[in-house]
């Protein structure tokens, strides 16, 4: 049943990533805006 594991966490771990870059975009804009 190991592909149960890799269904669930494979599509959580790339939407972790958009996730994580999408709050590093917003971040560095921030910082853009700022100056």
């Amino acid at each position: 049943m190991w592909y149960f594991a890799w269904m669930l966490g494979l599509p959580l771990a790339a939407m972790f990533a958009v996730m994580n870059a999408m709050w590093f975009e917003m971040r560095e804009d921030k910082k853009l805006t700022e100056d």
